[in-house]
């Protein structure tokens, strides 16, 4: 037995140069080798371009008349186990499809509304960054490359999951997005233009083209966060934002009075 362990572990014939010493070490660093690649797959997934793909999104209507703007919310969805997008499209937010553990979590939903204001659509689109619980206020900055990143694929998302309303109002393509981020630090806590609904769905090249493109367009036009009539009137709606989430768009913080848990 004892010669038969010593066969296993040393070679029967040895260059000059090589003593046993130096031949374990060769086999250690072969172990290192064969050891080393770990992480750089998801990594090159994380932050690659973000691509829509329609199969791989699932359309629920719940209540809603596709010929009808208005009232309209989507609540759109991520499972990181399938890869699947789920699009809600209804009257109000889809609150069982923001439930469960995995959800309260994540809080990697995204939920928006069409609102008119002063006779003009937009589209308002709010995003959960940070707060809740610590884990989500670790990565803040993280989170809020992502759905920045994802944005458009999103957008994307909603347009070819409610592609009858958009081919009865082309119109819509060229109303405005704004993106609300909430956060508990004021670093993420803001709103955004996007611009135009047909560019700000155009794919990114993960870098921020869109939102470059963007800022130029909120620079070259100066607009405000729309306010709609401060008395009741013909011209704005819905009159209280759908989103429970939300405060009046221009009306302070964007996360004022915002409860983490309003979803769920």
């Amino acid at each position: 037995m004892g010669s038969l362990s010593g066969a296993l572990v040393l070679p029967s014939k040895l260059k000059p140069d090589e003593n046993p010493s130096n031949f374990c070490l060769h086999r250690s660093r072969r172990r290192i080798r064969k050891t080393q690649p770990t992480t750089l797959v998801p990594v090159a997934r994380l932050f690659g371009p973000a691509i829509f793909e329609a199969s791989k999104l699932k359309v629920l209507f719940l209540g809603v008349d596709e010929k009808k703007q208005l009232p309209r919310t989507y609540t759109l969805t991520h499972s990181d186990i399938t890869s699947k997008l789920t699009l809600a499209i209804s009257q109000t937010i889809n609150n069982s499809q923001l439930q469960g553990w995995y959800n309260r979590l994540q809080r990697d939903e995204v939920v928006a509304e069409w609102k008119k204001i002063k006779t003009k659509m937009s589209l308002h689109v709010h995003c959960h960054i940070s707060g809740g619980h610590f884990l989500l206020d670790l990565c803040a900055k993280l989170r809020y490359y992502i759905f920045c990143k994802e944005l458009p694929v999103v957008l994307k998302a909603f347009v070819y999951g409610d592609e009858n309303l958009f081919n009865n109002y082309p119109e819509l393509q060229d109303a405005l997005v704004w993106v609300y981020f909430h956060s508990n630090l004021p670093e993420f806590n803001k709103v955004e233009c996007w611009g135009p609904l047909k560019e700000a769905s155009s794919p990114s090249d993960g870098r921020g083209a869109a939102r470059q493109q963007n800022d130029k367009f909120l620079e070259d036009t100066r607009l405000d966060t729309p306010q709609p009539c401060p008395e009741a009137c013909s011209c704005c709606f819905p009159p209280i934002s759908l989103i429970p989430w939300a405060t009046e768009a221009g009306g302070g913080s964007p996360s004022e009075g915002l409860d983490p848990q309003s979803f769920v």
